[in-house]
């Protein structure tokens, strides 16, 4: 069986599973119910200066797929509403009750260095193995100037990294905040100001939903709303792109990532650590399935590494970063072709519609009296888009086929059809 062990940024932990900063890892009760289903670490919830925060009722929405299936969730809740002196106390005694397993504290505090310099020794007094900055909540406590206050301002990002690094000898994680243009910015300010890690994403600014009788958005708090953080499946694709961005970037080229946003299972997972993340951060999931999930995670993440001879997390980690890249650098004379088997197809003519009405009008809809409908690719007119095997409903029935133009390698900074050719292949 695959070695699913990590050493994360000089923080060890039996596997790459995280439980993300959030409600799931509020109170040593939740924490160790984690631990106990086989949860490789956690990040407890954010602490904050006393008094804490008050939250409100309610406090989640969700976007729905079909039969209710949660795509998105969305919440407006605060940092931890329990004071420092029962957080500090029961992480301590978590951590000594579960030495192997990586205990990280998540800290939100004001731009105000002798806040720092008074909480960060009490953390470190634990015995937590690191703490994560948490500069991305987007909602609530800006008059404490916190949170994507703080994450949208890379000079702040690297002030307060500095500070926690000259007052505090645990490893520093730096949770970013995925509402700013680019995220390479303040993963390069993190960078600066020593974190010996960056975490990503926080959640996306959103509204989930409008209640059209009542007229107020979700969730409802009386007869009000605001705008919550975006999380779960949703997300995936933007906190998979983010990732990938400061993995590629020569400035942060090898700083170590945690990577949150959408994983729900075992191949999640394995997509965020082939593009850099050496370890992963998991909350929507959870509150949605139960901590058990982390079961079939480890299960799954062991199984598939044995098939690909992967004997551990580092062996594949980052492994599709080099083949990610600017659009520019694309190869111009690849070329791919729909093929529809015919033995699987259901006759739907879903790709037929969705090319007819949509695309490049590829696809011919032939009806014969013997055997009614069938769809066949025009490969003259196709030009590979993948439109219809998306929308086809049987997986495998449609594949893309590569072409042998007996063309070479050409990017759009070589092709003559580029008027700023000379001037890119220069750059």
């Amino acid at each position: 069986m695959a070695d699913l062990s990590i050493h994360f940024a000089g923080i060890k932990a039996p596997n790459p599973f995280w439980l993300a900063s959030a409600p799931p890892t509020d109170k040593a009760y939740n924490v160790v119910r984690a631990f106990e289903a086989g949860w490789g670490g956690v990040v407890w919830k954010t602490l904050g200066e006393d008094p804490p925060p008050v939250n409100v009722s309610s406090r989640y929405s969700a976007h729905f797929g079909k039969n209710r299936e949660v795509i998105g969730f969305n919440n407006i809740e605060l940092i931890t509403d329990r004071s420092l002196e029962i957080n500090l106390r029961e992480i301590t005694q978590v951590k000594k009750d579960w030495p192997d397993r990586a205990m990280i504290v998540s800290l939100m505090y004001p731009c105000d260095e002798a806040s720092w310099k008074r909480i960060l020794p009490l953390v470190e007094a634990t015995g937590a193995d690191g703490i994560e900055l948490n500069f991305g909540c987007p909602h609530g406590m800006p008059e404490r100037g916190m949170g994507a206050a703080v994450g949208q301002v890379p000079e702040y990002v690297e002030m307060i990294t500095r500070w926690c690094k000259q007052y505090c000898s645990l490893p520093v994680i730096v949770k970013l905040t995925p509402n700013i243009t680019d995220i390479r910015v303040p993963a390069r300010a993190a960078l600066a100001g020593g974190a010996d890690a960056v975490s990503l994403i926080n959640t996306i600014n959103s509204i989930t939903s409008i209640d059209l009788e009542q007229m107020v958005a979700r969730p409802i708090v009386g007869h009000q709303s605001t705008h919550g953080g975006y999380c779960g499946s949703a997300v995936k694709p933007i906190a998979l792109n983010m990732v990938a961005e400061i993995a590629r970037d020569p400035a942060t080229r090898g700083l170590p990532l945690s990577g949150i946003g959408g994983i729900g299972n075992w191949r999640d997972a394995a997509e965020f650590i082939a593009l850099g993340a050496g370890s992963v951060q998991v909350c929507t999931a959870a509150m949605l399935h139960g901590f058990r999930i982390v079961h079939e995670m480890k299960d799954g993440l062991s199984r598939w590494m044995d098939t690909q001879g992967y004997a551990s997390i580092a062996d594949f980690c980052g492994k599709a970063v080099p083949q990610t890249t600017d659009w520019k650098y694309l190869d111009m004379n690849y070329q791919v072709i729909a093929h529809i088997n015919q033995d699987a197809c259901i006759q739907c003519g879903r790709c037929y519609v969705a090319c007819e009405d949509t695309s490049h009008q590829s696809i011919a809809q032939l009806i014969t009296a013997e055997n009614g409908r069938r769809y066949e690719v025009k490969a003259e007119e196709c030009v590979g888009c993948n439109l219809c095997q998306i929308t086809c409903p049987v997986e495998g029935c449609i594949s893309m086929v590569p072409q042998d133009s007996g063309k070479p390698y050409m990017n759009w900074t070589q092709d003559p059809r580029n008027p700023r050719a000379d001037l890119q292949s220069q750059s």
